[in-house]
């Protein structure tokens, strides 16, 4: 019979979870972890491999459920869940969670998410995975299912990268941030690697790649699910380029860079960077005697005039002299006006 826990919500009965020290808190140990966080208990189907399953969705799914198994799981006011303290995902798509919510809306919650107690604000948890189930819920109302586990820092960013790595969620910038700030925050690689189930050569080139693009651009533009490696390579040397890096960071800014899809603001970037501007037209105007009098340089901005004084000392100084006739002859011709 469910009971009331100390945090006055509703617990499901122990007979069918199995054992726990703490009404809320389970403390066996969790998948791919070697010690028990307090008291080692016999966890069964979550030390199975999840390399002998074949389709990384039904991995992510079987891993969860694996994960609840004789646990306990609880039902949790949403609003007392916060995310995790370093985000994954730079984007959310809105048409797949919608489609989410729709789900959960017919079918229920089917796969409890993975929290743990806040570390710095008792009575309130803390997200490894399932942040896009508990913005279904929080949308739709009502309590969510958790499973409670009192993880270290280490733990909840394995999990929470395991995870989204098993359903292949996450876009190639998506880890390669993820892995970044992960390093910012002074995990070591070992754990880095653990979490994105990458080796360390792999590691490296993301960390390294996403150090030459500004965390501006990268959260800006978002998760670019079109894109790879490949063409955010592109883009990190299209930056190293005089003022592109500026240039990149002002389109951004732009009031309806937004509006457009997270792909389109790739290609925006993208294409605006690899703009190559008209080489300004140079020509010389001779003399009837073949001297190279004037060099000409002409860009869509300005027209230069350069007088070489070798050859004739005075001749700048005399067109100077007589612009502003030039100028009021300009105007009375038919070409005054077409510019404007």
């Amino acid at each position: 019979m469910a009971r009331k826990n100390i945090f006055g919500l509703a617990e499901t009965d122990p007979a069918t979870t199995g054992e726990i020290d703490h009404p809320l808190v389970n403390t066996r140990p969790l998948a791919g972890f070697d010690k028990p966080l307090r008291r080692a208990t016999p966890v069964g189907a979550i030390s199975q491999s999840l390399g002998g399953i074949n389709e990384k969705a039904q991995r992510a799914d079987e891993l969860e459920k694996q994960l609840a198994k004789g646990q306990t799981v609880v039902e949790l006011d949403p609003l007392l869940i916060d995310s995790s303290f370093v985000m994954d995902r730079l984007s959310v798509n809105t048409e797949d969670q919608e489609t989410l919510v729709a789900q959960i809306r017919e079918h229920g919650q089917q796969v409890p998410i993975l929290v743990r107690p806040h570390p710095e604000m008792p009575g309130r948890f803390q997200v490894a995975y399932g942040h896009r189930r508990l913005a279904a819920i929080k949308q739709i109302g009502g309590a969510i299912k958790a499973v409670v586990r009192d993880l270290s820092d280490e733990q909840l960013v394995v999990s929470q990268g395991q995870e989204n790595n098993a359903r292949t969620d996450l876009t190639f910038i998506e880890r390669s941030f993820f892995a970044f700030r992960l390093e910012a925050r002074q995990f070591n690689r070992d754990i880095i690697m653990s979490a994105l189930g990458v080796d360390k050569a792999a590691l490296s080139r993301m960390i390294a790649l996403v150090n030459r693009l500004p965390g501006e651009l990268i959260e800006a533009i978002g998760a670019a699910p079109g894109f790879g490696r490949t063409r955010w390579a592109e883009i990190a040397d299209l930056l190293e380029e005089p003022g592109k890096r500026a240039k990149a960071i002002k389109l951004v800014q732009a009031p309806d860079f937004q509006t457009m899809t997270s792909d389109e603001r790739f290609q925006a970037v993208y294409d605006d960077l690899r703009k190559v501007k008209d080489k300004a037209r140079t020509a010389v105007w001779k003399t009837s005697k073949g001297g190279k009098l004037v060099r000409i340089s002409e860009t869509e901005a300005k027209l230069n005039l350069a007088f070489d004084k070798s050859i004739e000392p005075e001749f700048g100084s005399f067109v100077e002299a007589r612009l502003s006739a030039l100028y009021d002859e300009f105007m009375q011709s038919d070409r005054a006006g077409k510019g404007d």
